[in-house]
């Protein structure tokens, strides 16, 4: 596509920073309202291992990829929407509107803007975890319990959260056992409470995953055991794929996503945002869902200031 570069005037109406599902969705319902849309998207949802979607009605154990493509072809059939692959480098805000720049140096105005830019797990440095990471090393039970469901399960955690992601997982499977990765922080009570369910915890440190192809065949221990496991489940850390949001204006919450409230307006008038870099709840469906409300909202936003 040719680019579209800044004038005075708003060539655009929305651009959406991010074409997987919650970007997508946004752009079927702004797309739909006859909004003026470029979508930009840097190819790389954070589910791109992983080899199907669960948990969404009508594409449960579809392969995410299909999902995507299948979406992009619907959304860009409105004729008001245009997509580039690209990575946006700079946004900044100027009277009446933004403008946008990618690392080609294209720039784009704007009326308002919407992240859909996900966030970016922070995996340990550990042996295969990285090309299991999605596939046999998970992090919701609700996108992938089902599949390991009475299987031998992992849980990498400690502490608090490690007391919590047990008792979830318990619900999937009683064969769990507990990865600690050095000494346990379990107060006296949730150890307890752990071990009466039959679950053991180990403490020796891990240094890595035994795999092949990404699906597990155990934990490897420092000590240089090996436990045998079928899946292990852990919740990374994480931090913002795209800082531009921040270096916009716009608050984090204590968790690190971006603060906003149920339609994806942030505290900085005109930047929405929507999926995975603002919801806890990690899922394609959850994503499609704020995509579709951002997209409504800011549609109406437009339409307050325009007629």
């Amino acid at each position: 596509m040719e680019a579209i570069t800044t004038t005075g005037a708003a060539d655009l109406e929305v651009i959406i920073v991010g074409g997987s599902y919650a970007g997508l969705s946004a752009a079927m319902a702004l797309g739909r309202s006859l909004r003026r849309v470029l979508v930009i998207d840097g190819g790389l949802p954070c589910n791109r291992q992983t080899a199907h979607s669960h948990n969404f009605i009508t594409q449960d154990g579809v392969v995410p990829a299909m999902i995507a493509g299948k979406a992009r072809d619907q959304v860009l059939a409105y004729p008001s929407v245009q997509w580039i692959n690209g990575m946006v480098t700079e946004a900044r805000k100027e009277a009446g509107g933004f403008v946008i720049t990618t690392a080609s140096d294209e720039s784009f105005h704007t009326l308002r803007v919407l992240f859909a830019t996900g966030i970016y797990d922070m995996l340990p440095e550990l042996s295969g975890f990285q090309a299991c990471w999605g596939i046999s090393v998970l992090h919701c039970p609700y996108c992938h319990g089902y599949e390991v469901n009475g299987k031998r399960l992992g849980i990498m955690a400690n502490g608090d959260i490690a007391f919590d992601y047990v008792r979830l997982i318990h619900q999937w499977s009683k064969q769990l056992t507990l990865f600690t990765n050095g000494p346990s922080t379990l107060v006296d009570a949730h150890r307890q409470k752990i071990q009466q369910h039959g679950i053991a915890i180990i403490e020796t440190p891990v240094s890595g995953v035994a795999h092949v192809g990404g699906y597990l065949s155990g934990v490897m221990l420092a000590s240089g055991e090996v436990e045998v496991v079928d899946a292990l489940f852990y919740r990374p850390a994480f931090r913002q794929h795209c800082d531009l949001p921040v270096a916009l204006g716009c608050n984090l919450t204590e968790q690190g996503y971006i603060q906003a409230d149920d339609f994806g307006k942030t505290n900085v008038p005109g930047v929405f945002v929507a999926g995975d870099n603002a919801n806890m709840m990690r899922s394609v469906a959850a994503a499609v869902a704020a995509g579709n409300k951002a997209g409504a909202w800011i549609n109406r936003e437009l339409v307050e200031e325009q007629f």
